[in-house]
């Protein structure tokens, strides 16, 4: 089988043997929004090209395909949602030589009523979860954190702070005042306990410029200190929101974010445990498992 991960800005490949073991997997930078004229098929069929002609006929795709901006939009089904509701509304597309089907998001509402939405994280949070409760945390431009029970995802709550990052950094007065540098872990520690005082969000952004201008933070690292600072009113929100330090929080992902996540999280007590990009894989080897496929 072949598991596809395609959102907005890329696309991750898997070639999955029936055991869900992964044979293979590549990945680019031909997320949707970077293809016209809604041309999905031959763009998928220039990336595995060559699984197809070894063999392959059945192909999972997870992500943001299944948007009204992508391929066919998948509907949401509503938590709790697990591996065997996913697999049972599966979409089908058009794909000559292979069998195609999409996987739906899932959506919540928050304890206002607001909505919630997920594409991909389901497939990737379902990959890591067990039989015992657990709480994910998905780092990205927008971070995702779910309770899991049952290998059922009960609820999740959105975060934008990876975009909120960027737009501050690059298109505010901050920009003026710090440089993109590599993390200063102690300027990003400073960051996250700024992030517990009284003054809120909008006080303490400013502050990244006046302690550049006045306090004797360097820009370099004034970046670290805004993402310890974002970051950290996350942790804040989550960890006053109803997770305990003894709940299990599996970071799922890889790479520096991740790495910043299990920090914040540690730093806030709680007990990280990081579980790298093999769990998409494992999700959608999963849901393949679940499939009757034509």
């Amino acid at each position: 089988m072949i598991g596809v991960d395609w959102g907005t800005s890329s696309l991750r490949a898997f070639r999955i043997a029936d055991n869900g073991a992964v044979i293979e997997s590549r990945s680019s930078a031909r997320g949707i929004m970077t293809i016209t004229d809604r041309r999905f098929e031959p763009v998928l069929r220039a990336e595995i090209g060559d699984w197809l002609a070894a063999g392959e006929t059945r192909i999972l795709l997870c992500g943001m395909i299944g948007s009204r901006q992508g391929w066919r939009e998948a509907r949401y089904l509503p938590c709790p949602a697990g591996i065997v509701d996913l697999a049972g509304q599966l979409i089908p597309v058009g794909f000559d030589g292979a069998s195609v089907m999409i996987v739906p998001g899932i959506a919540t509402e928050d304890a206002d009523g607001v909505p919630e939405v997920m594409r991909g994280e389901e497939t990737q949070i379902l990959g890591a979860a067990s039989a015992e409760r657990m709480v994910a945390c998905l780092p990205g431009t927008h971070s995702k954190w779910a309770s899991v029970a049952g290998g059922r995802i009960e609820g999740f709550t959105t975060y934008m702070t990876g975009e909120i990052f960027a737009a501050l950094g690059e298109h505010t007065i901050l920009a003026r005042t710090l440089r993109r540098a590599p993390i200063d872990e102690a300027a990003f520690d400073e960051g996250l306990a700024r992030a517990r005082v009284a003054g809120g969000l909008l006080h303490h952004v400013f502050g990244v410029r006046t302690r550049v201008l006045r306090g004797g933070l360097s820009e370099a690292a004034a970046f670290s200190y805004l993402s310890g600072l974002l970051i950290g009113h996350e942790m804040v929100s989550v960890f006053g929101g109803g997770i305990g330090i003894n709940d299990k929080i599996r970071v799922i992902g890889s790479g520096a974010l991740t790495a910043l996540y299990a920090r914040a999280i540690g730093a806030y007590g709680g007990e990280p445990v990081t579980i790298g990009e093999a769990a998409t894989a494992a999700g959608l080897a999963l849901l393949g498992g679940r499939v009757t496929w034509q």
